[in-house]
């Protein structure tokens, strides 16, 4: 699968753990593995309560060459 987004580098960045980003969703740790593995993809409105708890923007979220790929 192509690496969609960047969630795994900006936890890092921003100083938080997939423990963490779980609890506060309420989703299973196994969950936001997969998502930081680019295995699957969190819905739309999952990905704007991330950027709002990581403050954060939806777009940095996305892999820039993943945005580039499918911009108009």
């Amino acid at each position: 699968m192509q690496d969609v987004n960047r969630l795994k580098l900006v936890l890092v960045e921003k100083k938080k753990t997939s423990k963490w980003l779980a609890e506060e969703l309420e989703v299973s740790q196994s969950t936001v593995s997969k998502w930081c593995t680019n295995s699957s993809q969190p819905d739309i409105e999952t990905l704007a309560r991330i950027s709002r708890l990581l403050d954060v923007s939806i777009e940095e979220l996305f892999n820039k060459q993943f945005m580039d790929s499918v911009s108009c």
